[in-house]
């Protein structure tokens, strides 16, 4: 098919054809035209996404091509996993679903994370193989808990010694995968980027010296802030925990500034919706919208969850061979990005959704 419009991120209306499922600017024969004017959008990216996690934990294979769906009709074409309980391969297999990137299973410790959603491992110094195993069966990234509520000391706490941190990221580093980890307070901080890990998820507790070595060591922050929102009624069902309680609640009221301050240390920020549980799937437009709030301009937003993440994570954008993943928008979304929620077109692997 051919399509004419103005090919994002740049400002230049160009004519772009589709063949074999991918992007060429060079003409081809005979190709129906699907658009004329608009703006052509790099499929969205949701860098924190959980398809087989619904309300109740993990979900079945039906059930996550289903919260699969919600997202790719929303506009997310490209979905880092960032942790699922279950098998997503079949899911990929699909062509009418969102590229996936799978993280493999969350590596935790016995009763410090949701129970049912990861690896609970037996020891802490178990974490090295195990990372060595989630990097081996995943697609380039290995997730951990970072910390959680450590129930004996009533608050949030680590879950892992620097010292098997340090080694689990450079045996992950050595297979060649990337590592993230889930990581809510302070404390687990220090050691998570002194090990080198490679993008932190939320990070309500970064504070601003931190901050700047994340922009010098260039470790990516995804915070996801609506999922952030429901850090109070956390907090209300913990009333057996009020340090638990009041710390969460601290952490949410201070976490606009702590995501100001990350983009003003330079620290590259990427949007994630954490759908799964907590958050509904097809949200990522909202959290487009929060970090806009948060400070960044409508097209570093915009960019968050398009072009620059599809670079972070090594996938092309509307680029000459490029597989085509794309949308179709009546107007620019960077002066106004509720526009997002209204594409045109739908365009994933070259095949026209809608």
């Amino acid at each position: 098919m051919h399509l004419r419009g103005v090919v994002l991120p740049s400002d230049e209306e160009r004519d772009v054809w589709i063949s074999d499922g991918r992007l060429t600017f060079e003409p081809v024969a005979d190709a129906p035209t699907l658009v004329s004017g608009g703006f052509l959008v790099p499929g969205l990216v949701d860098a924190h996404c959980h398809p087989a996690i619904g309300v109740h934990g993990p979900a079945t294979v039906d059930e996550a091509i289903a919260n699969a769906l919600v997202d790719r009709d929303a506009g997310t074409l490209l979905i880092r996993d960032c942790g699922q309980p279950i098998d997503t391969r079949p899911l990929q297999e699909r062509a009418d679903l969102p590229r996936i990137i799978r993280a493999g299973k969350h590596l935790a410790l016995p009763k410090r994370y949701i129970p049912g959603l990861g690896l609970e491992l037996d020891s802490p110094d178990d974490l090295p193989s195990a990372v060595a195993a989630q990097a081996a069966d995943g697609d380039g990234w290995v997730k951990l808990v970072g910390d959680w509520i450590d129930r004996s000391a009533g608050d949030l706490a680590p879950l892992w010694p620097d010292d098997v941190l340090a080694e689990a990221v450079k045996v992950a580093h050595e297979a060649g995968a990337r590592v993230t980890a889930h990581v809510f307070g302070e404390d687990a901080l220090p050691g998570l980027l002194a090990a080198g890990i490679d993008c932190l998820e939320h990070g309500t507790g970064l504070t601003p010296d931190l901050l700047a070595e994340m922009a010098r060591r260039g470790t990516a922050l995804v915070p996801t802030l609506i999922n952030i929102e429901n850090f109070p009624g956390i907090a209300d069902k913990a009333g057996k925990y009020p340090v638990y309680a009041a710390h969460m609640r601290a952490l949410h009221a201070g976490v606009g500034d702590m995501v100001a301050a990350a983009l003003s240390a330079g620290v590259p920020v990427y949007a994630g919706s954490d759908a799964g549980g907590m958050v509904e799937h097809g949200r990522l437009v909202d959290e487009i919208e929060a970090l806009w709030r948060a400070g960044m301009s409508r097209t570093e937003a915009l960019a968050a969850a398009s072009w620059a993440a599809r670079e972070w994570l090594g996938h092309p954008s509307l680029t000459e061979g490029a597989p085509a993943d794309l949308l179709v928008y009546d107007r620019d979304p960077r002066e106004d990005l509720s526009v997002l929620r209204h594409p045109r077109h739908i365009v994933l692997r070259g095949a026209l959704i809608r």
